[in-house]
């Protein structure tokens, strides 16, 4: 059972249905295909099947907690704890499924220091040259060589959302974040897929510089 929409969601169908009545033209945020949701995504990993069986045992399988707003993707049961360079750990760290063909750790900036970590700023999947770091489930341990990152600021997007803002795939767009800590966030990179819906993941770091809350406005710029 998915989760109920999100408030942006509810309040982009109430708009557009108040200005059909009216009969007047919609704002370009009304007018837009698909209403645009801004998330935090707070520290987590990618796991392959072959980790999640050394972390939990041999045929173990994700567990759905919580679907998440783009389509088939959760937040699983299970969490693990990773051991940073210094010994140090961050406990119950999320897994998000399904399983995918490369494991990836994404921390923010802050989570990285706390752990002893100099991590690159990255898209998610580019793991070339980043640290490694070890993980510990109530099976054993898993050791990653490579693939602890800051993902980059995204936003994710169908087709027909990327014809409305004249955009591809690459491309590099700006989130406006209004309230008492408004801010600009730049290099929000596009990322163009038939099953994206419209949805910009930022990091800790960046939520609670703005103090992001669901009724923060937000508008997408090229």
């Amino acid at each position: 059972m998915q989760s109920p929409p999100p408030r942006a969601v509810v309040e982009h169908m109430v708009r557009q249905s108040v200005y059909a009545r009216l009969g007047r033209p919609l704002p370009r945020a009304a007018a837009a295909p698909n209403p645009l949701v801004v998330n935090i995504s707070a520290r987590h990993c990618h796991l392959t099947p072959e980790a999640v069986e050394a972390l939990f045992g041999p045929g173990h399988k994700l567990q759905v907690h919580k679907w998440l707003y783009q389509e088939g993707q959760f937040a699983a049961k299970e969490a693990i704890t990773l051991i940073g360079p210094r010994s140090r750990v961050i406990s119950n760290l999320r897994i998000l499924g399904p399983c995918r063909n490369l494991n990836q750790v994404e921390l923010a900036y802050t989570d990285a220091i706390a752990l002893g970590f100099d991590i690159p700023l990255r898209a998610s999947g580019n793991i070339k040259d980043t640290p490694g770091c070890m993980l510990m489930g109530p099976h054993g341990f898993f050791e990653m060589p490579q693939g602890v990152i800051r993902a980059a600021r995204h936003v994710h997007m169908s087709p027909v959302d990327a014809e409305f803002y004249q955009v591809k795939g690459g491309d590099n767009m700006r989130l406006k974040i209004g309230g008492p800590c408004a801010v600009s966030l730049d290099a929000m990179l596009v990322r163009v897929d038939p099953s994206f819906k419209l949805e910009v993941h930022i990091d800790t770091d960046e939520g609670n510089a703005c103090n992001l809350l669901p009724e923060t406005p937000c508008e997408l710029l090229k």
